[in-house]
């Protein structure tokens, strides 16, 4: 019995895992966005104007590329209308750590950065730590992978 316990418990563990992977996983489209939203409700002219995250209004909004962008400020959203590639994250607002690594993973809006005067955003603080150590680098590479990256219709959550 004790023979059988042990493989048992491993297809077991194996099946659990394999139900697990799709909640980890979910179809993506060119921008990043959940329910319709890009950067999950942050303003992106924020980033740029403010120096750091701020959330957006749901009253206050944009639509680009068919998703919705919200904006603190009427002003911002004015200066998004007039230049949206200014201020649309890099990679579509999907992680640029995991576009350089060849996949595309969600963001934290607190996660992010700004280089050469383009917003990159990241899966969470930590992964910007990794981030912070070479971004130029991750940058090149990113920038290599994104036309094979961009036709990817999974998402890491």
């Amino acid at each position: 019995m004790h023979a059988l316990a042990r493989p048992t418990r491993r297809v077991l563990l194996a099946l659990a895992v394999l139900l697990a992977m799709p909640a980890a996983l979910a179809r993506a489209g060119e921008i990043n966005e959940q329910g319709g939203v890009a950067i999950k409700g942050h303003d992106p002219v924020a980033y740029f104007e403010s120096s750091r995250p701020v959330a957006g209004s749901p009253e206050i909004t944009a639509t680009y590329k068919g998703v919705g962008f919200r904006f603190a400020s009427e002003a911002n959203r004015a200066r998004f209308l007039a230049s949206p590639e200014r201020y649309l994250p890099q990679y579509g607002g999907f992680c640029a750590y995991g576009a350089a690594g060849g996949y595309k993973a969600d963001i934290d809006p607190a996660a992010w950065s700004i280089v050469d005067g383009k917003l990159y955003l990241n899966y969470s603080p930590r992964i910007r730590s990794s981030w912070n150590r070479d971004q130029l680098g991750y940058i090149a590479k990113a920038d290599r992978q994104w036309p094979d990256v961009a036709r990817q219709t999974e998402v890491v959550r």
